[in-house]
């Protein structure tokens, strides 16, 4: 049994070149990060490798050089701003294949996590999260950082005493997450996609605005189940209302599938000992072989830029580095082989400047992130282009028909002289 130290301990196990990999957004161990950090003078040459950082660090701006740098795998607030600046590094993924592409890329692995406190069998729970981190429980060492605030949940987030290589109590408070409030836009899209999800349909739905709007048009809904990224505030009100069941699931019937959660401090209370939650491994959950299992699956994801062909660039706006792929296409190809399953990106049809979203080409500088051979529907506040099997006319001419009503006549004249129609 490794009993309780301190944070410096962790000291002990950061050796020159160490991959340090930390959970993403909520399972960030605070003080043992700030201990790197005051002592990354006396580090050489260690990477911490972490998606979505929620806080912006001293390390994340590069103010150490090669002492301790930062790698990240999806832009998060606290990693933007350093991106742009050239002070940290960013590696395109699936989130799917996290685990694989760390496997390969960090060849002296550590996992530095807040956790919940162990319990009376010398278990610790990773909390909110199990993402790419589960993935390593009894493969690498772990070194924890447990809180009370840090709710217990259930799944394949449980780490042994006699797995870690060390931990310490802290205080830590997870922040207070409210997304907000969906305007007439977001309203509109969510109705529009409600009407086609049918009663014990499996979801996967995003984080933010049009999300909370269509969970919120979900209610008359039945026996909907989750297999999901992210958990939410929305995810939580429609369970304690009885709309999600997961009694349909083919897998984890009855449970809600989640590989991480981001909400609220009544969100965090609602999950601490929710046997109902199971938190499992990403290579598992968003395994698009694994989501084509569940009939009736349906994603529904945001992205900010689609083209007449269908491509759709989600991570980057107006040509510049705003994110990462995520879990979209690997979401969006397990729907695909779903029996019955669909796949829903949503997009408002113009910026809060006017400018349509929809467009004959992407800006110069995006990136594609769900291919126009993957994609299957398109959503605005206009209605749905149902791409699926449809010709490059075909698609032109729905992506017109849900484009701001200003744009369209231009987009008309710019597909025929693209070649697109005729």
């Amino acid at each position: 049994m490794t009993e309780q130290g301190r944070p410096e301990d962790v000291l002990d196990h950061i050796g020159p070149g160490t991959d340090v990999i930390v959970p993403i957004q909520f399972g960030e161990p605070v003080t043992l990060l700030d201990t790197l950090e005051g002592h990354a003078g006396e580090l050489d040459g260690v990477r911490i490798h972490r998606m979505d950082p929620y806080h912006e660090r001293a390390y994340i701006r590069g103010e150490f050089g090669d002492h301790l740098r930062h790698v990240d795998y999806f832009l998060g607030p606290g990693s933007r701003k350093a991106y742009w600046a050239g002070n940290c590094d960013l590696v395109p993924n699936h989130f799917s294949e996290m685990p694989l592409l760390l496997r390969r890329t960090a060849p002296r692995p550590i996992v530095l996590a807040a956790a919940s406190l162990p319990d009376e069998h010398g278990y610790f729970s990773l909390g909110t999260n199990a993402d790419y981190t589960a993935a390593f429980i009894g493969e690498v060492p772990f070194f924890l950082e447990a809180t009370p605030h840090m709710p217990r949940t259930f799944g394949q987030n449980q780490v042994h005493m006699s797995q870690v290589a060390g931990w310490c109590r802290t205080g830590l408070e997870l922040p207070d997450v409210h997304p907000s409030e969906p305007d007439e836009r977001d309203h509109a899209i969510a109705a529009a996609i409600a009407e086609r999800i049918a009663d014990g349909s499996c979801l996967q739905v995003g984080v933010g605005k049009v999300p909370d709007a269509l969970l919120a048009a979900l209610t008359g809904h039945r026996d909907l189940g989750v297999h999901t990224e992210a958990l939410s505030d929305g995810i939580m009100r429609l369970i304690d209302k009885g709309v999600i069941t997961g009694t349909r699931k083919h897998q984890y019937r009855n449970k809600h599938v989640a590989t991480f959660c981001v909400g609220s401090r009544k969100m965090q209370r609602w999950l601490h000992n929710n046997a109902a939650v199971s938190m499992l491994p990403v290579d598992w959950v968003n395994d698009p072989r694994v989501v084509a299992r569940e009939p009736n699956f349906v994603s529904i994801n945001a992205t900010s830029e689609v083209d007449l062909m269908g491509q759709a660039a989600s991570e980057t706006i107006a040509g510049k580095y705003w994110s990462s792929s995520g879990g979209q296409a690997d979401f969006a190809r397990g729907a695909m082989y779903s029996e019955n399953g669909q796949a829903f990106l949503v997009l408002h049809s113009a910026t809060s400047s006017g400018q349509s979203r929809i467009n004959v080409t992407l800006t110069p500088g995006s990136v594609v992130t769900t291919l126009k051979n993957t994609i299957d529907h398109v959503v605005t506040e206009y209605g749905i282009a149902s791409l699926r099997g449809r010709s490059l006319a075909e698609r032109a001419r729905a992506l017109i028909a849900i484009a701001h009503p200003e744009h369209r006549e231009r987009l008309s004249r710019e597909a025929r002289a693209s070649g697109l129609l005729h």
